[in-house]
């Protein structure tokens, strides 16, 4: 699978998640401050990283700031992307569950290196719900994005 990562610091988490995520037999195209000349700030490197899984040349995506805050936020504004901020194994599982999402946001604060194993075993062992609710929820999210793709309607006098 390939697999867009940034981060807005070049922390030793994030390196092991590049290497962690390669040594699963990944595909790793890095951003930020991961990738040298590259803008290292968590916005424009999250967006980076959510635009390719939004284009299709990335399957998934990791996205990385100091909290895992910033980067969700800005990974959340490309539309067709639903990242989530994951600091544990139930949430990662729960997100790719429940919410489809396709771009996981870490902390690189929180997240230790056994803590990174178990998100990482999660959210690749999930698989999104077939769930009516789940997937009409999923498809609302959808929706919204749709919305904001299009121009807004004009009022009428």
């Amino acid at each position: 699978m390939r697999i867009s990562v940034s981060s807005d610091m070049d922390e030793p988490v994030a390196r092991l998640l590049v290497a962690e995520l390669r040594e699963r037999g990944h595909e790793v195209v890095t951003h930020g401050a991961l990738s040298p000349g590259d803008n290292p700030q968590w916005a424009p490197c999250s967006e980076a990283a959510a635009r390719e899984v939004a284009d299709g040349t990335a399957e998934q995506a990791v996205v990385c700031c100091w909290t895992g805050t910033g980067a969700s936020i800005a990974a959340n504004k490309v539309p067709g992307v639903r990242a989530a901020l994951c600091t544990d194994a139930y949430t990662a599982d729960g997100a790719r569950r429940w919410n489809d999402a396709n771009v996981l946001a870490l902390s690189l604060r929180l997240t230790s290196e056994p803590l990174l194993k178990e998100i990482l075993d999660a959210w690749f062992a999930a698989e999104a719900s077939k769930d009516a609710e789940d997937r009409g929820n999923v498809a609302h999210i959808g929706r919204l994005d749709d919305s904001r793709r299009r121009p807004p309607v004009p009022a009428s006098d």
